[in-house]
């Protein structure tokens, strides 16, 4: 029998590899964006078209490469940061593994241009499909300039599996904003389809995190810092009101490195115990420093993973540290441990003697009873025969609705639900979804082509940049849906005009939800999810039910409509109490 194991060729074992590490555009980014730090880089440009399908540039003015490194970097396991074993465990940059290249050249056509500073003439490379096709010098600056065109053009099921230009973009800029976020000492530009999406300047930590999500955000942010000499803890969390449902604004690094980790998630959680309603995550940037060789970062393909040495007391950290400036800056109580010396005998056992009342001291009457007719007056007895006739022609059950309204009762639990007894069978039901049913129902209350009120004074929105290039998308819709507004200098959205039906306090809030979408591809598209965000705004929550005109009224109206189980998008307005099991338990 022949043999049948043979090697694979370079290229097809680079394919394989870039499984791993090029899952989509956004992984080049993330990729291309670290050997850009980490070749000293002090200004760094991101360029990219069609969502990073067809085009990936970063530009740096790093130390760039010779003629034979160049050369070098596209083999695999090809590195300058590790030289033995030990080196993995004392790793401070943020690439080493030596197959980011290798793989992203496998799965595209690259381009390379690099020049070291005190070089005549720097180096020009292009490879496809991981087959090098040509080295060539090159007059350029210093630095280098990298180029990923046509992504996953040779695995055409690969490219398939990407995703519309929104996600694809969305998981760019997440990228950009982590490496940004713990680089504030270096300048990120990046464009998006010839638009500029990000300029960040050089500066403090705050500054970043503000040119990143606008400045709305800095008010609600509070320092956070402790140093206990083998670890130092700095960064910022925001206030309970700067909660979110989604994710989205939480970060941790540790010596500059993004990572993930659903443990010490939970101890920021805590320490915003009590302070937060429940489904809302607190927003954070918190920064750890600590020797390398206390961490490993190489338990990750994306490297997104770390695992510390004493995992447990970062945890204790984090939760401590972050309770006591919530505490400091009056958003949750802080509690003293240590007592004031005046105050020892306040709390000092007292040293008078007490004396217990011997049991022959106390006279009590063993035959009294205060329903005893024997011991009643004939006034109190009136008084007794009066209320015992009233308690007998009382009802057993007390109808909420009056007389001439709906049979049903109706009991708010405290929980926010309500039980609503009808047709013999009791509900538990959840107004806030019925409130919904019932709005969707009625077409004269969506705000489409619906005329807007001027403000007396305008409002102000801070745009981010992502926010600002959706504006410029959708500005050409609002004035038909009620809305007039003007981009002002230092990205300051002035609202004149502001649709009828909505309150001045509800606008901020609106707009807030219209740009959480990365992109409305069309009017209609826009329309819809407008429609949808002010049914949502103008239905009561199941908390918000208060008056029982209120309550009576909902329940008539949702009867109306045929007593629907189901929202549009599927969700359960009620649910039959199954009061036969709970008999069975008992």
């Amino acid at each position: 029998m022949s043999d049948i194991i043979q090697l694979l060729p370079d290229h097809v074992a680079n394919q394989i590899a870039a499984g791993e590490v090029v899952q989509r555009p956004a992984s080049i980014v993330k990729e291309l964006l670290e050997n850009s730090v980490d070749a000293g880089s002090n200004k760094i440009q991101l360029i990219i078209r069609d969502a990073g399908k067809n085009l990936l540039q970063v530009v740096d003015n790093g130390i760039g490469m010779s003629e034979t490194d160049a050369r070098l970097a596209f083999e695999r396991h090809a590195t300058s940061k590790i030289r033995s074993t030990e080196d993995i465990f004392k790793i401070a940059t943020k690439g080493f593994r030596g197959e980011a290249l290798a793989s992203i050249a496998a799965v595209a056509q690259v381009e390379l241009k690099t020049k070291q500073k005190d070089s005549p003439v720097g180096t020009n490379i292009y490879i496809e499909g991981g087959l090098f096709q040509f080295q060539d010098p090159i007059q350029t600056v210093e630095g280098s300039n990298f180029s990923v065109k046509n992504l996953f053009y040779n695995v055409p099921a690969r490219r398939k599996f990407l995703k519309n230009d929104n996600v694809e973009f969305r998981h760019i800029i997440d990228e950009f904003q982590r490496v940004s976020l713990a680089h504030e000492n270096i300048e990120f530009e990046m464009f998006h389809n010839d638009e500029p999406v990000f300029k960040l300047r050089k500066g403090g930590q705050m500054q970043r995190i503000v040119d990143v999500f606008g400045r709305k955000l800095q008010p609600l942010l509070i320092p956070i810092k402790e140093d206990l000499g083998w670890v130092h803890l700095h960064g910022y969390v925001a206030k309970p009101e700067g909660a979110k449902k989604a994710r989205g604004e939480q970060f941790f690094f540790v010596n500059g490195r993004f990572f993930r980790s659903a443990y010490l998630s939970k101890a920021v959680q805590e320490a915003f115990e009590g302070l937060l309603q429940p489904g809302y995550i607190p927003s954070f940037f918190l920064y750890l420093e600590m020797d390398p060789e206390k961490i490993d970062v190489n338990i990750h393909p994306q490297k997104t993973e770390v695992k510390f040495e004493d995992e447990a007391l970062i945890f204790a950290l984090v939760r401590s540290t972050i309770k006591r400036s919530l505490g400091i800056y009056n958003v949750a109580p802080s509690l003293d441990f240590e007592r004031d010396p005046k105050m020892e005998a306040f709390f000092a056992p007292s040293k008078s003697n007490y004396s217990s009342p011997s049991p022959s001291a106390i006279n009590v009457d063993r035959d009294f009873n205060p329903f005893s007719v024997e011991k009643t007056t004939d006034e109190e007895r009136i008084n007794l025969a009066e209320l015992y006739q009233a308690t007998e022609a009382a009802p057993s059950k007390i109808n909420l609705f009056e007389d001439d309204d709906l049979d049903e009762d109706l009991f708010r639990l405290p929980n926010g639900y309500w039980l609503l007894n009808k047709d013999g069978l009791t509900y538990m039901v959840d107004l806030g979804r019925m409130h919904r049913v019932i709005m969707s129902s009625h077409q004269e209350n969506l705000p489409t082509k619906k005329a807007g009120q001027g403000l007396l004074f305008s409002l102000e929105y801070h745009l981010n940049e992502i926010e600002k290039n959706k504006y410029k998308s959708i500005k050409k819709y609002l004035p038909d849906f009620g809305f007039e507004m003007t981009l002002a200098q230092e990205n300051v959205l002035r609202i004149e005009t502001v649709p009828e039906a909505l309150k001045e306090s509800q606008v901020i809030k609106f707009l807030e939800k219209i740009f959480e979408v990365l992109e409305y591809r069309t009017e209609e598209e826009f329309s819809k999810y407008f429609e949808y965000q002010w049914i949502k705004l103008k239905t009561k929550s199941k908390f918000d039910f208060i008056y029982k005109t209120e309550v009576e009224q909902l329940v008539k109206d949702f009867i109306d409509l045929g007593f629907p189980q189901y929202t549009v998008n599927g969700k359960k307005c009620w649910m039959e109490v199954p009061f036969d099991d709970f008999k069975n338990k008992f």
